[in-house]
């Protein structure tokens, strides 16, 4: 979908403060109210290839698109052993990685979260697991819910081959299970540069709990994480710097 007009202004609003007061101020941002409800599913671990293993690596990356940034993030700040999880932009040009230029659909870039993690506490199967059961639908082309464009595509982009390759085969093994009634349509890359959102858009999801898009949409996904894997979450988030400035 096409950015909602008062979701710019919105944004520019808080752009424009953060400018006069030096610092990041939030002011009402959200997205469309009359939100689809999320919607969470029980896939099966990963299997062969696709249970990747990263024996003596102590800190790996991978981006991870699936609809608005803010669930997604939200989700995997909860998870043990993610060191680090950011809001951001990839698919584009540096010149492009902004809120309102990628918001209109035609930059290239898919809202996504890159993910920093231990794999000695978390494995890269697991955190695919929870991408693709309840981080996001895999089935929806172009779109989560209400958002429409591609900008909300369903990707993992991985500069890692082995990453890569796992991935490739953990969606096979979902298709084969027919685990969803539909095809999984997600899109897996590598060597894409990653731009981090603007600040005020990190850690959106722990900052506006009282947000309707964020009440329908994504904090029923947190809720799923910790009931569905009680083992890989953590009650306090870990949460990202805002002071990133303002583009």
């Amino acid at each position: 979908m096409k950015i909602a007009v008062d979701k710019l202004v919105a944004g520019g609003i808080a752009v424009a403060i953060a400018a006069l007061t030096a610092s990041v101020v939030v002011v009402g941002l959200d997205r469309p109210a009359h939100a689809a409800a999320a919607t969470t599913m029980v896939v099966p671990a990963p299997t062969g290839k696709a249970d990747l293993r990263q024996p003596g690596v102590k800190r790996a990356q991978v981006v991870f698109a699936g609809g608005c940034f803010w669930g997604v993030q939200g989700v995997f700040q909860h998870i043990k052993g993610v060191d680090n999880a950011l809001s951001g932009y990839i698919g584009g040009s540096a010149a492009n990685a902004t809120y309102p230029r990628v918001g209109g659909g035609g930059t290239g870039h898919a809202e996504a979260v890159q993910v920093t993690y231990d794999p000695a506490q978390v494995s890269y199967g697991q955190l695919m697991q929870v991408f693709f059961s309840l981080a996001h639908d895999p089935t929806q082309l172009n779109r989560q819910g209400p958002d429409r464009g591609t900008q909300y595509r369903s990707a993992v982009y991985a500069d890692d081959a082995a990453q890569r390759d796992a991935t490739r085969a953990y969606i096979a093994q979902l298709q084969q299970a027919r685990t969803y009634a539909a095809p999984v349509v997600t899109q897996v890359d590598g060597g894409k540069p990653f731009f981090a959102a603007e600040g005020y858009h990190q850690n959106y999801l722990t900052l506006h709990p009282e947000s309707l898009y964020i009440r329908i949409n994504d904090l029923p996904k947190v809720a799923a994480l910790k009931q569905q894997y009680p083992a890989l979450y953590r009650e306090q988030p870990r949460l990202v710097s805002t002071s990133i400035s303002a583009r």
